[in-house]
């Protein structure tokens, strides 16, 4: 029995979750007959299925789901995620990538299921048709017209594009698939190559069959002028991340597969001869007929064959990606309209290079969650480059300290003083700009999300976790103020509290902790009101310090030490712990790993997602020395 699994990537939107859902079924009744239907909705095809006659009914297993995959903040998937999803299949014999736009055709099946009796370990590339009308019914639960191939150009653009391969538990290729933005040019000619340069699979190309049509238009529909959700632009840059990575991964721009000697040994096209399939050995890899249709993107790459890469491989694209971030349109402003929830609330999150990783599994845990409004300030260039490579709502600090230590940054040195006081500016600017503030260190894990929360304990209140470590006692002494966990209200009273935040701290010797404890308690604490509050004189806001059951620091009741510290947490009603009252990057990382609180893998740099759980052997080990060592 022969199971496929069909991933269909719906990207009807990139900023809104598809309408594209369901399950394909066998309608067809009995042998030699099929079913295929359509359906639009506002000229955009948002659902197809198609079944071929019984037999294939009895054996083959057609399904297609919305699945989580890595994305940029405005929705646009991560190509190697998208693979990495499909490769994660290994219950299945097939699996084929489409995008939703493309209509499969009823051959699509049945070349597939003469290919899955092949016994080797394959990869089939087809470029759909791109029509602009199509004059033919596909609901006939009967005989389909014939479709004539030379009659439409192939699609060769990305999203025209058609994969599909066998064993999908077994490698596609040798090495490792960039972060490659979904549809922005380069990563379908990229894939190609590098499978055949790694000879681990022969490559059918499927070009002179028709195989699936694409709407003529959509490839303009997504232009690069602007993103679908009409707030952010769009524009080269997002291509030129593409080019970057192809340029710098693998040897796409370095050599045609098979080395110096030009050899094909692995790459087939099909052929068909009346209702039978040939596979035609290549000697030379044009793939003309990927490309034989006129680019509709502005800047996709247009040429002859997959190895003609002038546009892709351009010096420029080399060395480094600083030119490309540097293009990157978007402010802080437009950042801040693009994610705030309706509250106008928004999740910061600050680091630089020495957390980048630790950055990263913060993301991932808020994408988890489906917190999707928070912002990232990047302290330093390569952390910015970085994160705008990951798909981050990211924006650089100008007035962020330079000499920033990779593994002396942590409480008490100098280095941690210099970095802190960056968060309470950039929180300061925030609020001044009408946006409530959530400032969440990335050593902050989330079991649930606080916003809500936190918004509801009302105006003129400042909420902080608190760094008290006994477990009885008053939870606002001196100094137990924590400055990495806090939520600040846009309005007049803690705008002015927070302007005073920040000039004492510049003023000060110390981090920015004790200034806000010194400003909105008092020297020691004589604006404390019980055992949980104080209460700012001069401005009249209201400091509250959250309940360590829900809030718990570090050091709190022994819960970074516990066997199971996730079910511990739960039973408190934990909304976030804090990995803090530990010393040094490594620690802090180990421990994180350690307990089960980890959500990326750097050496991937894709989510750790519920459906690559089951296949991954990544261990904590590994995870720690990737993040330890990991220079790129």
């Amino acid at each position: 029995m022969t199971v496929w699994t069909l991933l269909i990537h719906a990207a009807t939107s990139e900023s809104q979750p598809s309408r594209l859902q369901g399950l394909f079924q066998c309608k067809g009744q009995g042998f030699g007959k099929y079913f295929m239907q359509t359906e639009a909705k506002g000229g955009r095809i948002i659902k197809s299925t198609a079944c071929i006659d019984r037999f294939f009914c009895y054996n083959l297993t057609c399904s297609f789901q919305q699945v989580p995959v890595d994305h940029r903040f405005t929705g646009t998937p991560f190509f190697h995620s998208m693979i990495a999803r499909a490769q994660a299949a290994d219950d299945s014999d097939v699996c084929v990538l489409v995008d939703a736009e493309v209509v499969l055709l009823p051959e699509a099946v049945t070349l597939l299921a003469d290919l899955s009796k092949i016994d080797r370990e394959w990869l089939l590339v087809s470029a759909s048709r791109n029509v602009s009308s199509f004059s033919y019914n596909l609901a006939h639960s009967a005989m389909l017209e014939e479709i004539q191939a030379e009659e439409w150009a192939a699609d060769g653009s990305d999203r025209g594009l058609v994969f599909a391969w066998n064993n999908p538990g077994r490698p596609l290729l040798a090495g490792v698939v960039p972060s490659f933005l979904y549809g922005r040019g380069a990563h379908s000619r990229w894939l190609i190559h590098e499978v055949l340069s790694s000879e681990t699979r022969l490559v059918f190309d499927a070009s002179s069959l028709v195989l699936g049509l694409y709407p003529e238009d959509s490839t303009a529909k997504r232009g690069a002028g602007s993103s679908s959700s009409g707030r952010l632009p769009g524009g080269s840059w997002e291509h030129g991340v593409n080019r970057h990575l192809a340029s710098v991964y693998g040897s796409y721009c370095r050599r045609p597969p098979g080395g110096h000697h030009h050899s094909f040994s692995m790459l087939y096209e099909v052929v068909k001869h009346s209702e039978d399939y040939m596979l035609s050995k290549v000697e030379e890899p044009t793939f003309s007929r990927f490309v034989t249709g006129k680019e509709q993107d502005a800047h996709e790459e247009v040429g002859g064959n997959p190895w003609n890469k002038e546009n892709n491989c351009l010096p420029d694209h080399l060395p480094s990606y600083s030119s490309e971030a540097s293009d990157v349109p978007y402010s802080l402003e437009m950042l801040l309209r693009f994610v705030a929830d309706d509250n106008k609330s928004v999740v910061l999150g600050v680091a630089g290079a020495s957390y980048r990783d630790m950055l990263m599994s913060w993301v991932c845990r808020l994408r988890r969650l489906r917190v999707a409004n928070f912002v990232v300030c990047a302290l330093d260039q390569e952390t910015y480059e970085f994160s705008v490579l990951q798909g981050l709502p990211v924006f650089r600090d100008p007035t962020s300290p330079n000499n920033v230590s990779f593994d002396d940054c942590h409480f008490g040195t100098q280095c941690f003083k210099r970095v802190t006081k960056v968060k309470s500016r950039i929180v300061l600017e925030i609020i001044r700009m009408g946006y409530n503030v959530l400032l969440s260190d990335v050593d902050v894990y989330w079991f649930h999300n606080p916003v809500q929360f936190l918004h509801s304990l009302g105006p003129a209140t400042f909420a902080a976790q608190s760094d008290e470590y006994n477990e009885t006692g008053p939870i606002n002494l001196p100094r137990r103020l924590n400055s990495g966990f806090y939520y600040a209200r846009s309005d007049s009273a803690t705008i002015t509290a927070m302007e005073m935040v920040v000039k004492h701290a510049a003023k000060s010797n110390s981090s920015e902790q004790p200034s806000f404890y010194d400003v909105l308690c008092g020297k020691e604490g004589v604006n404390r009101l019980g055992n949980d509050r104080c209460l700012e004189p001069s401005t009249n806001l209201t400091v509250v310090f959250l309940d360590r059951d829900l809030f718990p620091n570090g050091a709190y009741k022994g819960l970074w030490g516990r066997h199971d510290m996730r079910s511990a947490c739960k039973k408190l009603g934990c909304f976030i712990i804090h990995n803090n009252w530990v010393n040094g990057r490594k620690k802090k990382l180990w421990r994180q790993m350690e307990s089960g609180l980890w959500d990326y893998d750097p050496g991937f740099r894709m989510c750790l997602q519920s459906w690559g759980e089951a296949s991954s052997s990544f261990t904590v080990a590994e995870q720690f020395h990737a993040s330890d060592d990991m220079e790129s």
